[in-house]
């Protein structure tokens, strides 16, 4: 399994808290505390809190995937965005700026610019929720472990997590004095370090601090400045204080502080001889891309405005842990702030004719409480049960012109919800639980819009009221295999879409209706040879109802507009592998892989990608009507037929003191579309190989790697974009380079006491 832990095999155990996580570790002489992993030759044992409480993943009957920073480390995998290489079931595409950027899970997520319009895929960072999934984009410093949590988890998540979850989870203070530090350097100027120091301030009170930076210049040459564009700049901090008030009452007191920036680079690698920009006789490539080379490798760009984003976040997240009696009464008090400006040259060039800029903020607020009660984690009759409050609020200004697509605009959206939840697993038969959970929520959502252009101001709000809920049963046929079936029930709630072009008729149309779900799973999780072989298999089927995603929206003066509403339906199914397997004491196999068949079951009036004909689907109804393709039955935009990832990791014994470090690891993904049917944002199938190697302590306390990541120079597009509306309809191609576009290398160095 992917992200697997390793205990010794004997007779008494222990819990080892290991940050966020807990690690079930046999015997004293391997108590381990946070970071500290000894060398041992046994078990596969990892642990998962995808129903609010720690369990052992093999008993979990839920389709959820745990990624340790070790395989984030031998994956490459340093920045929220490179997640899809560890996790085969997401799919994250990049664009200029994080909040277009688009997460999916199982060929499900939101293709939406808007505020207020949730994904389908939540994050939560040490339990509580991102109200902006922007916020999750950033760099991965100081996590103890990543939970992906596959299908609708609306049940115990909520309504943003109606195709799944992603859980973050960060160090947690520890009993005694632990520091733990890395840096990187690569060979095409990135350098980054991060530090995390923890342990007790008294018998009372214990501590954790951590720190990163990071800073690279990108791998996009902007030839009218001669500086490097497509890099990221990342400042990370996160503070713990845990007391001990009493042996049954704890508090954890944490704030976090986040501030960066990125360059924007989008290379064009194919534009038609004939094209011009906005048709502007004499506006051709040579004179709008001076310097530029267009070409499937072009890693160079024109801008004569600097294409870029700034943000910051920061929130304070109190959580209280009661014990009563044999119940534990969880707390979660969450505040988050962020804000992300933009500035985008909106026509990609160095034109001394057209300039056009796209300047603009988001701005969002979140507060939420949780309170949740757990019965003991061991009884055959086990509960959680717990209600939830959340308020949120967004802003957007937005401008953008002056030469084409004027807007002038401001928003704002807010949403309060209160929901309650609970979850029984009860083992009436010896071995054989069935599971009974249920979420019954109210909420309220709001917006204005106020356009600048025809001096016009909209406001409404709207209220919903949904229930989820979630069906299963597990048979423990063995101690080691364990097979379950389950039947859930998701929700994405209603919303405004606060985009350019918003006028009275989508005022008096109201909210998008809710997105739902439902989800038919069966599994079997197993393990062999003494707990040294792990492997488990999972089978879904999901359909959504009322989809939410762009489509045409014919207007009564005969003309049209592009919008977020309810679309139709879908259908993703699928299996989904992982495999570990521990053959030697230093030798270690881990593996996942995704079958994912995900289809439009009804998108009949989808938007036509550029240059699209009748030849080609795109259907117009009367001569004068807007013109639009029929979706039906076509696979869903970002969701590849295959995706696999798997490492190999040897640490062999070079003295009694010193191991060596070779690890190889491995990632395909078939052939998939960025829009339906676009040739031009279509990604042939690929593969990538990363290889680490070097030395260290055998005990962790330091070590010292070299890595080359994409080791055979393989190029590949994380997302394309069809540009062609403006080049006068004619082709016209940019990408978003991947990080590892080109094979670099560099060295990483890290000690933990």
């Amino acid at each position: 399994m992917a992200g697997s832990a390793h205990a010794q095999t004997q007779t008494q155990t222990q819990t080892v808290d290991t940050s966020a996580a807990t690690i079930v570790v046999a015997g004293a002489a391997a108590a381990q505390t946070a970071g500290k992993m000894a060398q041992d030759d046994g078990e596969i044992v990892v642990t998962t809190t995808a129903q609010k409480r720690f369990e052992n993943i093999q008993n979990v009957p839920l389709a959820v995937q745990v990624v340790t920073p070790a395989q984030l480390e031998a994956q490459g995998v340093r920045n929220f965005q490179d997640l899809g290489k560890v996790a085969p079931s997401l799919t994250i595409r990049p664009a200029e700026h994080p909040v277009n950027a688009n997460v999916s899970l199982r060929g499900v997520g939101t293709f939406a610019f808007g505020i207020g319009v949730e994904s389908s895929v939540a994050v939560t960072v040490d339990g509580a929720a991102l109200a902006f999934q922007a916020r999750a984009f950033t760099d991965l410093p100081d996590v103890a472990q990543i939970e992906v949590l596959r299908g609708p988890q609306s049940t115990l998540y909520g309504k943003a997590a109606s195709a799944g979850l992603i859980k973050i989870m960060t160090t947690q203070p520890t009993n005694d004095f632990h520091i733990k530090a890395n840096a990187t350097v690569t060979d095409d100027n990135e350098y980054g370090a991060n530090l995390s120091v923890s342990g007790p301030l008294n018998d009372k009170l214990g501590y954790v601090f951590s720190a990163s930076y990071s800073n690279w210049d990108g791998n996009v040459l902007n030839v009218f400045n001669g500086k490097k564009v497509n890099g990221r700049e990342t400042l990370n901090t996160r503070a713990k204080l845990k007391w001990k008030a009493s042996p049954d009452v704890v508090f954890t007191l944490s704030g976090n502080y986040l501030n960066g920036n990125t360059t924007v680079g989008r290379p064009f690698i194919r534009v038609a001889p004939n094209a011009l920009l906005r048709g502007t006789p004499g506006q051709t490539t040579a004179v709008t891309l001076p310097g530029v080379t267009i070409g499937e490798g072009n890693q160079t760009v024109s801008n004569d405005y600097d294409s870029r984003t700034k943000y910051w976040g920061a929130g304070g997240l109190l959580r209280t842990d009661i014990n009563i009696g044999k119940l534990q009464l969880l707390g979660l008090t969450n505040y988050d702030r962020f804000r992300l400006d933009d500035y985008l040259d909106h026509d990609d060039t160095s034109s001394k004719t057209i300039k056009n800029l796209q300047i603009g903020a988001f701005k969002s607020k979140m507060f939420t409480q949780e309170i949740r009660l757990l019965s003991p984690g061991t009884d055959a009759f086990r509960y959680a049960l717990g209600v939830y409050y959340a308020n949120t609020q967004f802003q957007r200004p937005f401008l953008r012109g002056p030469a084409y697509s004027a807007a002038d605009w401001y928003a704002t959206a807010g949403s309060r919800q209160i929901a309650g939840f609970g979850q029984i697993d009860w083992e009436f038969i010896k071995n054989l639980t069935a599971t009974v959970g249920g979420r019954a929520q109210n909420e309220r959502v709001e917006y204005t819009f106020r356009d600048n252009i025809p001096k016009t101001s909209f406001a409404g709000h709207a209220s919903d009221n949904a229930t989820t809920y979630r069906l299963g049963l597990n048979w423990q046929a063995t101690p080691d295999v364990m097979l379950f079936g389950s039947y859930a029930t998701g929700y994405k709630g209603q919303t405004y879409d606060l985009t350019t072009g918003f006028n009275k008729t989508r005022a008096d149309a109201g909210p998008i209706k809710p997105e739902t779900s439902k989800d038919k799973e069966f599994g079997v999780r197993t393990q062999f040879f003494d707990r040294h072989v792990t492997f488990n298999v999972t089978y879904f089927d999901t359909n959504y109802t009322n989809l939410q995603a762009q489509t045409i929206e014919p207007l009564p003066d005969g003309t049209s507009n592009f919008r977020l509403t309810n679309v139709g339906g879908m259908n993703t199914k699928g299996l989904e592998f992982e495999v570990a397997a521990r053959p030697t004491r230093d030798l270690t196999f881990t593996g996942s892989a995704t079958y994912l068949d995900a289809t439009y079951t009804s998108f009949p009036a989808a938007q036509c990608y550029p240059t699209q004909t009748l030849a080609q689907g795109c259907l117009q109804n009367t001569p004068t009507g807007p013109k639009f393709q029929n979706l039906n039955g076509t696979r869903a935009v970002q969701s590849p037929e295959w995706k696999t990832s798997a490492a190999i990791d040897f640490a062999p014994a070079l003295t009694e003191t010193l191991n060596g470090v070779a690890q190889l690891s491995w990632q395909y993904q078939s052939s998939v579309y960025y829009a339906a049917r676009d040739p031009q944002q279509f990604q042939p199938a690929f593969s990538l190989f990363n290889l680490g190697v070097g030395v260290r302590d055998h005990k962790r306390r330091w070590e010292a790697t070299i890595f080359v990541s994409n080791l055979f120079d393989k190029q590949y597009y994380p997302s394309l974009v069809n540009s062609a509306g403006n080049w006068g309809s004619q082709l016209a191609t940019q990408v978003i380079l991947p990080r590892d576009f080109r094979r670099y290398a560099g060295i990483r160095l890290g000690v933990n006491y």
